[in-house]
């Protein structure tokens, strides 16, 4: 064959098994790059191969022997994986510029490094190489002396939440004086809070995985004085290195209810994939949240007035004074898509409004000195602002 020819003249038939094979792959059938190349029954001087620089002598015992003992000195638990190598730059140069020269359409060196360490792998542990999404990726360093590093990927976890009281944030709120540091405003504890809606589950979850952090994503928040009632918030928590993988979570989920009973509660736990932790922070269209307000007015108001409130639809909001040192400041255009009052006394009512999400419900009532337009406060022309706020409804993304 001309290409075997041009191969071996071209090295000197100074080449492995692994390389020649590989050089072949389209033009010979074989189960691997080895037995195609054996199939020719040539002469090589394999232990000068001018390609690999017999790198593929690396892949011995003494490699898995690191992989096996890195595994089970981290106590990981895992069913899927995928390797990943490093290699030194200019023998991978050195491999593309043959193959160009060559003028073929082969796999690079590392394909073949990290198929065989795979394949390997797969048969002794009984485990499958998942491309898609894998529980681990075995990093191999075959540079001088080989190294191995293992590299354990994050847990998703997927839910609902409800906060009973307030005074609970959402996630770890720092230190403002410390920034999170420790100092004796907040005991050394770090926190500008004792507890939030994210530790009050994170930290079982962390104890049932082995998980180095944990990380929580919400479908929007609610401000810390205010209710999650209702079915609850959608959240993703992501484990950082779970060395532990298979959990009961209807189990956990029942256990954790418990423990904060009164305070939070977390339903329908389930895994889930990484994209959901991104999928859950977009608003479809159709997407709405349901508000029971309790509205407070400086003087007594026009019960008659309460039924003007019920045209209010397109609001431009700026925004919020109490937020614009985190946000944009810009104008935002929600709609109320519907509001009903009951009246409490002279100068209190109670006010339930679905809207789209993103609606400042707090600065809707107030104005929020003209920034929120039009506004509760201007149609019941008194001051008026919200004494208390519970989120009843968060629609599903």
């Amino acid at each position: 064959m001309q290409l075997v020819e041009e191969i071996l003249e071209k090295t000197d038939a100074k080449i492995c098994k692994h390389c020649l094979g590989r050089m072949l792959s389209k033009t010979i059938d074989g189960e691997d790059n080895v037995s195609r190349a054996e199939s020719l029954d040539l002469e090589l001087n394999e232990d000068e191969c001018i390609i690999c620089a017999n790198i593929f002598n690396k892949i011995d015992d003494e490699l898995f022997d690191k992989i096996y003992d890195k595994m089970d000195f981290l106590k990981v638990q895992f069913d899927s994986f995928i390797v990943g190598s490093r290699i030194d730059k200019e023998l991978k140069k050195r491999d593309e510029k043959f193959i160009e020269e060559m003028n073929l359409d082969v796999e690079p060196i590392k394909k073949e490094i990290n198929r065989i360490i795979g394949k390997r792998l797969e048969q002794e542990l009984k485990k499958e190489v998942n491309f898609e999404k894998q529980d681990i990726i075995v990093n191999v360093n075959l540079i001088k002396e080989p190294k191995v590093r293992i590299q354990i990927n994050p847990l998703f976890i997927e839910g609902k939440y409800n906060k009973l009281i307030r005074g609970i944030p959402q996630t770890k709120w720092p230190c403002g004086k410390c920034k999170g540091r420790g100092c004796e405003e907040c005991n050394f504890t770090g926190k500008q809070y004792p507890c939030s809606v994210e530790e009050l589950i994170s930290e079982h979850i962390l104890k049932a995985t082995n998980g180095y952090e944990a990380k929580f994503h919400g479908a929007g928040r609610e401000d810390i004085d205010v209710l999650m009632l209702g079915s609850g918030r959608p959240f993703v928590l992501e484990i950082k290195e779970p060395k532990i993988r298979k959990i009961d979570l209807p189990k956990l989920e029942a256990e954790i209810n418990e423990i904060n009973e009164g305070k939070t509660q977390y339903h329908n736990l389930k895994f889930t994939h990484r994209n959901r932790k991104a999928e859950i922070k977009v608003s479809s269209p159709d997407a709405y949240k349901v508000y029971k307000a309790l509205v407070e007015c400086e003087s007594p108001y026009n019960k008659g007035d309460l039924a003007i409130l019920s045209q209010l639809d397109e609001i431009h909001q700026q925004t919020p004074i109490r937020v614009s040192h985190r946000r944009a400041d810009k104008v935002r255009i929600k709609h109320v898509l519907d509001l009903s009052c009951e009246v409490i006394d002279d100068t209190h009512f109670e006010m339930t409004i679905k809207t789209e999400g993103g609606l400042y419900i707090k600065e809707l009532i107030s104005g929020d000195e003209g920034r929120s337009q039009p506004n509760v406060a201007d149609k019941l022309g008194i001051k008026a602002f919200c004494k208390q706020l519970d989120v009843i409804e968060v629609s599903e993304k």
